[in-house]
């Protein structure tokens, strides 16, 4: 596991393959908090995490007494705990705006991650690649307006972002070049931070040898 483990109060039961655990990681990686990391096979899971989650499901975190088992709770809870540096916006108007964003990375991006994952139906699997596909090439060239997702400073909705353009590869998505220049320059920017490269667990990093 990348992000580095020290004695800490704070547990984050993870599974390395997952984006919405790397999502997670990548914050924790931001902020260099001291976590202890937990890579778990989510078909054999510890027997511990059933009694701290009532979904006995990955990705969960454990603050001392206070257990977290929502993602995105998890990534605003972290960025409160840990204020700096900030991943929203300090106006309410604009951390609307962001958390607007990233309900519908979820909506529209990730839910079609998740069917092409997951989906025993070829069709379905091949129709939610290519919607996909047409939505990333389709918004390419927001990318291009700021360094980062509508901003210029790294924020929650990049780490949504984030996992999800490095498992497109393993997602069978192909970006044309020629029409997608904004959003691979964006995905570079992404993919050099120093946090971005220690949050990856080594099936992450396996993704793109």
């Amino acid at each position: 596991m990348g992000v580095v483990a020290k004695r800490s109060s704070m547990t984050f039961y993870s599974d390395g393959n997952d984006h919405y655990s790397h999502r997670v990681r990548i914050v924790l990686a931001e902020k260099g908090v001291a976590v202890e990391i937990n890579d778990c096979d989510p078909n054999n899971l510890p027997e511990d995490l059933a009694s701290l989650n009532p979904y006995n499901s990955l990705p969960t975190l454990l603050d001392r007494e206070l257990v977290l088992y929502e993602p995105n709770v998890m990534m605003e809870y972290l960025d409160e705990r840990f204020p700096h540096p900030p991943l929203l916006p300090v106006y309410p108007v604009a951390r609307a705006e962001s958390r607007l964003y990233m309900y519908r990375i979820q909506r529209d991006w990730c839910s079609l991650a998740d069917v092409i994952l997951t989906s025993e139906d070829a069709d379905e699997a091949d129709e939610a690649r290519k919607a996909l596909r047409d939505s990333l090439v389709a918004v390419s060239p927001i990318f291009g307006e700021k360094d980062f997702f509508m901003s210029e400073e790294f924020t929650l909705v990049d780490c949504c972002i984030a996992p999800l353009l490095w498992r497109l590869e393993i997602l069978g998505v192909e970006l044309p070049e020629a029409q997608c220049k904004d959003l691979i320059k964006y995905m570079t920017r992404l993919f050099e931070r120093e946090a971005f490269q220690i949050s990856l667990s080594e099936e992450e990093r396996e993704m793109r040898d």
